[in-house]
């Protein structure tokens, strides 16, 4: 199986998107200061994610997550959750 999974930085509000095959492992290496990307931003929780069979879906479905469209698809599937833990909005 593959995942894509969204996190939110505890510290600002703001999402990261990636996908992986071992969402536990990989969360944890976000929040122990193993991927330069969210280094700064941590810590992190997992607020969303999604399970794939075929690694080249999972890539897919990441990329559409990190688009314009993508982040409003989760606005609106994410919005109850949002209301009590702001994002910081993309620009």
């Amino acid at each position: 199986m593959y995942y894509v999974y969204v996190l939110q930085s505890l510290k600002d509000g703001s999402l990261y998107t990636g996908f992986t095959r071992s969402v536990s492992k990989r969360f944890s290496e976000h929040n122990s200061g193993l991927d330069k990307h969210t280094i700064k931003l941590r810590p992190w929780k997992i607020i969303y994610y999604e399970a794939y069979l075929l690694k080249k879906d999972a890539i897919s479905r990441e990329k559409f997550l990190k688009s314009g469209s993508g982040k409003r698809y989760l606005d609106k599937q994410l919005k109850e959750y949002f209301k009590s833990h702001p994002r910081k909005k993309f620009t």
